[in-house]
């Protein structure tokens, strides 16, 4: 399955999410199909698991839809509805670096070798789930007021879809609600300065916008084989990037066993792949602009694009110290 987040404009045949959206299902290249199985938010979808029930719900309707009856009310072309992060606020959000290749490139360009204990033990900073700071299919990209280095970067993720604690790598699939692709922005000049602190990225990754994910979730079942997807990152139609799943050091589930040791994990929590190798500006000395169309293409998952906006201005800017 393809699960959505999405709203429509003359849609409210079912109660809503407080901040008015909808779970849906993407049930072929162009129609969303609303699901209303008792939950009104996707962290409440996997929670209450409904999504064993999901299938089908989904099947039928879509027998009915194919059978050319009228499904108007629930079922609306792709074109008409806004798509929004799977899970339009991530009870938490961690991203990890786990592609070698990434690693390798960082080496070179910063002169520092890879440290030993990357390959001993998955690593992590957290981001911020901001409702602001998350964003979905066609959002327009925020261009802070502070950074001249704006950068894209071609990773992939997986959401929680159940409570728990201290699992092991064996059991740690099950946990696994759904795959989608994740668009980590970066305001790299900042970023590479704030890393100095030893305290992590900061304003490189923290503002509006800036943790982009979609277009969809898909279901373990659906996804194939997760270790063996190519990855593409275009702008403006030219390919800048291409990579491979199979390059990931660490699987999901290593990294999700890892993070649950003494600490609970929830249905919404997010967990990233970091860059795959070449997957981002930095690495490739290419700087996206003001108005570029970003795609970023998983295999099996989908095309998650987005628009590069203007730089704000902003005349009450921090001032930094002298």
């Amino acid at each position: 399955m393809k699960l959505v987040t999405f709203k429509h404009p003359s849609f409210n045949k079912y109660t809503t999410a407080p901040d008015g959206t909808h779970i849906g299902a993407w049930i072929d290249d162009a129609h969303i199909f609303a699901l209303y199985l008792g939950a009104q938010t996707m962290i409440d979808f996997f929670a209450l698991d409904c999504i064993k029930r999901a299938p089908n719900h989904i099947e039928a309707t879509q027998d009915l839809f194919n059978q050319g009856e009228d499904m108007s009310e629930v079922i609306f072309p792709v074109t008409e509805v806004e798509l929004f992060a799977p899970f339009p606020q991530p009870t938490s959000l961690r991203d990890f670096g786990v592609f070698k290749t990434h690693m390798d490139a960082a080496a070179r360009i910063t002169g520092k070798e890879i440290s030993l204990e990357w390959y001993k033990l998955p690593n992590y900073y957290r981001g911020s789930t901001s409702p602001a700071s998350i964003a979905g299919h066609e959002a327009v990209v925020t261009w802070p007021n502070y950074t001249e280095k704006l950068d894209f970067e071609l990773e992939w993720g997986v959401y929680i879809g159940k409570t728990g604690k201290n699992i092991s790598i064996e059991e740690a699939p099950e946990y696994i609600a759904g795959y989608t692709i994740y668009n980590d922005i970066s305001a790299r000049d900042i970023q590479f300065r704030h890393m100095t602190l030893s305290l992590g990225p900061a304003k490189g990754k923290d503002f509006d916008n800036s943790n982009i994910m979609g277009p969809c979730l898909i279901t373990p079942d659906a996804i194939g084989d997760p270790y063996n997807l190519n990855m593409i990152a275009r702008v403006n139609d030219e390919v800048w990037a291409e990579g491979n799943t199979s390059d990931m050091y660490y699987t999901f589930a290593e990294m999700i066993s890892f993070v649950s040791q003494s600490e609970t994990l929830f249905p919404g929590d997010f967990l990233g792949s970091g860059t795959v190798g070449k997957g981002c500006g930095w690495e490739l000395d290419r700087w996206i602009q003001p108005g570029d169309t970003i795609e970023l293409e998983v295999e099996n998952i989908g095309v998650l694009r987005n628009t590069i906006g203007e730089p704000e201005q902003n005349p009450a800017a921090w001032k930094e110290k002298v």
